[in-house]
């Protein structure tokens, strides 16, 4: 199941919780709705998960791609600390296909 239609299900039900809670998951929704993240599904972020064990990112550099999918070497070393160092010039060159293959342009 996506991430983003669990919480639009998360926004349907009643929060017994602070108030707050239903705002936050309301903002997020609304937020994700316009980025690339409402075509991803769980099985495409598992794939390119999976392909980019290849490349030596931490975890939060690997999150931030999902989020916000780099499609050119400037997001890349935005999102890579030290990319120069960390990263051939074919490595980034695999990286950016591997994301246009895998993670949806958003429409």
């Amino acid at each position: 199941m996506q991430i983003l239609q669990k919480l639009k299900d998360n926004t349907q039900r009643k929060h017994k919780r602070e108030a707050s809670l239903a705002t936050v998951t309301y903002e997020t929704v609304h937020y994700l709705q316009n980025t690339e993240c409402k075509n991803q599904s769980e099985e495409c972020i598992q794939q390119f998960l999976e392909a980019m064990k290849s490349f030596k990112l931490t975890k939060s550099e690997k999150l931030m791609m999902v989020n916000t999918p780099p499609r050119t070497e400037l997001e890349i070393q935005l999102i890579v600390q030290e990319s120069e160092e960390r990263l051939s010039e074919d490595d980034v060159a695999k990286i950016i296909s591997i994301v246009n293959k895998i993670l949806p342009v958003n429409s």
